[in-house]
């Protein structure tokens, strides 16, 4: 997401007359957006739109209701790795957003796969969790079958909240208290994929905790945990691995191509680090040879370190100087709903 789309979906003002002029043309757009949305969902409330069940499976997914940067990919990797500790065969089923390739990829290694043939966020994932089997596909009911027969017992199915042919026996939805649902309207016009009443379809609402929170029509009766999504660590380019506040003081020139670039801005400002120069990218941006070596031509003249996110880290070529901060997460109120929910 570029930077200016960025700052029309999630303002900092909740009004802002330039904000509303600049969208207003996209009004026609989303009213279609949100018939098409309409139409699916009664659709599925007559029975019209069958879901299937793969036997012997149980699948969670987890997803959001506005696209890029309400932190999902942190919340499958935590869910997963809680599975794993109470003993779960887990298998995470992804559609490898911005990869090239088409056909259907276990992700394993080493070696591992480009980025290109399965996606960065998978790969991340593979990379971090041993113990969990990775699928990427367009047909995620197809990915389910194959993950069951390899012996999964339970299926993580990734940003799967709209996706309706594999059945779900809970949805994990996140939502980023720190901007909540943005500018309140539908694509093209906002960030929401679904009207905020979708978010009473879900089983448990997974919220990111922010020092200070945006108002958010929270559906009465659904569990929720607030988990703070915070920095773990950072490992330098030669795999020596620290602990965040290694960053304080230090002067670094940060990129991020995610969904909310300036949100890892934040993060480097908030451990304490010089930031001397940082470059947003669109959300899965494929670095090239010369935009690495640009970035590290900044570094090197300020006699900083280079610092990008994990799921960047993965786009850039082997070897590339480059500090990495990864992310971690922490429970910090309904850890009885995410226990009962994991323990079903």
């Amino acid at each position: 997401m570029s930077g200016w789309v960025e700052r029309l979906f999630y303002p900092d003002r909740p009004e802002g007359t330039f904000r509303e002029l600049a969208l207003s043309p996209l009004a026609v757009a989303e009213a279609l957006f949100a018939a098409g949305v309409q139409v699916r969902t009664a659709a599925r409330a007559r029975g019209l739109l069958h879901a299937q069940r793969v036997p012997g499976l149980r699948v969670i997914s987890v997803g959001n209701v506005q696209v890029g940067g309400a932190g999902k990919t942190p919340v499958v990797r935590a869910v997963a790795e809680r599975l794993v500790a109470r003993g779960k065969p887990v298998a995470i089923l992804s559609r490898g957003y911005g990869r090239t390739a088409t056909t259907d990829v276990r992700v394993e290694g080493p070696p591992w796969p480009e980025p290109e043939r399965c996606g960065d966020e998978p790969l991340m994932l593979a990379r971090s969790l041993p113990a969990v089997t990775v699928w990427v596909g367009s047909d995620r009911l197809r990915l389910a079958g194959l993950a069951a027969r390899c012996g999964a017992g339970v299926a993580l199915l990734d940003d799967g909240f709209q996706h309706w042919r594999l059945q779900r026996d809970a949805d994990v939805v996140v939502v980023d208290e720190a901007v909540g649902l943005g500018n309140g309207h539908l694509l093209p016009r906002g960030p929401l994929r679904e009207p905020p009443w979708a978010l009473g379809r879900a089983t448990l609402l997974w919220v990111r905790a922010a020092e200070a929170p945006v108002a958010v029509p929270w559906p009465e009766g659904i569990p929720r945990v607030r988990a703070r999504h915070g920095p773990r660590d950072v490992v330098a380019p030669g795999g020596e691995v620290s602990p965040p506040d290694v960053l304080r003081g230090r002067k670094v020139v940060g990129f991020a191509g995610i969904g909310r670039p300036t949100s890892f801005r934040r993060t480097l400002e908030g451990l304490g680090a010089e930031v001397v120069g940082f470059s947003g990218f669109p959300d899965h941006h494929r670095f090239g040879g010369d935009e690495l070596r640009e970035l590290e031509r900044q570094a090197s003249a300020a006699g900083a370190w280079l610092v990008t996110t994990e799921k960047d880290a993965v786009r850039c070529h082997e070897g590339a100087p480059v500090h990495v901060l990864r992310l971690g997460v922490e429970v910090l109120e309904g850890e009885e709903h995410l226990d009962r929910l994991l323990s079903a």
